[in-house]
């Protein structure tokens, strides 16, 4: 490309006390060749996120601190739109790191697609034992790897969706932002609606953004819960989207749950048919069991680690798909 145009970089960032330094440093460290603007949609925090922003942007004139008084996502996203200054947008959250050349290759790729977004690889990588196997997870294909997007080895073409994202911001406009009431798959859901315009969605290996998973069990649990009730709610508004593997972990819970209340049921009423029930849960376990056997590149700490993670997930995601949202409390 001859000349570069400006980006506008927008943040949603609530309780990142411990990375956004990391991340807004990467995305200063671009090296792009057009003019950039960082701006940090803050929700109100609990931890010193707010004064680090605050630190971060007096001590360069690139970035610029914008209040989200919802705490939510796609408000932040929105709000971050409407205060950007130029006509590409890129999405980074606060506790994710770009790649070398990100910016710079996702804009040339928006040129020579003509894409309405482009984005790559969410590349999770775990600091200790326990996130190093939940990053595992989400790269394998029992975790989370059925997305194009989290499959370092899938080709470059059209997509459904992309991680996080790098848009035109007409575009966006055009589609009405994001869904101020999707608080979570609110990436998804707008890509779905750009799709439906006729716009090109376009996922590339070369772009990369670093994640860094959930530290404990419970923090993982709790986001996919969340993550399970919210893919129900896209599933309400789209029941076209009802592929196997969204539905895969709700079937499993039941199975789990119904084949081990059957074993149960069969041990105490010496039925031969009930005890059958134990199939379900054995052969689970069994699945979790091959797959950790068979994962590669883990530490034994992490390792370790991988078979009840991956239970969390599975169960979790399903759980919450189950129960769905309580729509009076949006919960």
């Amino acid at each position: 490309m001859a000349e570069y145009p400006g980006v506008s970089v927008v943040m949603p960032i609530l309780n990142e006390e411990r990375h956004l330094a990391a991340a807004v440093r990467r995305i200063l460290a671009q090296d792009y060749p057009g003019d950039l603007q960082v701006i940090l949609s803050v929700g109100p925090c609990t931890d010193r996120t707010e004064q680090i922003a605050t630190d971060l942007a007096s001590a360069d004139h690139r970035l610029q601190v914008v209040e989200n008084p919802t705490g939510k996502t796609p408000s932040a996203l929105n709000l971050g739109i409407a205060a950007a200054k130029y006509e590409i947008v890129v999405r980074v959250d606060g506790h994710g790191e770009l790649t070398d050349g990100y910016i710079k290759r996702a804009v040339e790729l928006l040129d020579e697609t003509g894409a309405a977004n482009v984005g790559g690889v969410m590349d999770a990588q775990g600091n200790s034992a326990f996130e190093e196997a939940v990053a595992y997870a989400y790269t394998s294909r029992l975790g989370l790897g059925g997305s194009k997007f989290h499959l370092e080895e899938s080709p470059a073409g059209p997509a459904e969706t992309v991680y996080l994202g790098v848009f035109r911001k007409q575009a966006l406009q055009e589609a009405g932002g994001y869904d101020e009431t999707m608080f979570r798959a609110q990436d998804w859901e707008l890509n779905h609606r750009l799709l439906q315009r006729g716009e090109l969605i376009w996922f590339s290996p070369e772009l990369k953004v670093t994640y860094r998973p959930r530290s404990t069990f419970k923090a993982l649990a709790s986001q996919f819960f969340l993550t399970g009730k919210w893919r129900r709610e896209v599933v309400r508004r789209y029941p076209e989207t009802a592929g196997l593997r969204y539905l895969a972990p709700p079937v499993t819970v039941v199975g789990v749950g119904v084949g081990t209340a059957g074993g149960l049921l069969g041990l105490l009423a010496d039925k031969l048919i009930l005890k059958i029930g134990w199939l379900a849960p054995v052969g689970y376990a069994l699945l979790i069991m091959a797959g950790t056997a068979t994962a590669k590149g883990l530490s034994p700490q992490a390792r370790a680690r991988l078979p009840l993670v991956l239970i969390v997930m599975h169960l979790c995601w399903g759980a919450g798909f189950l129960v769905g949202l309580d729509h009076r409390n949006r919960r």
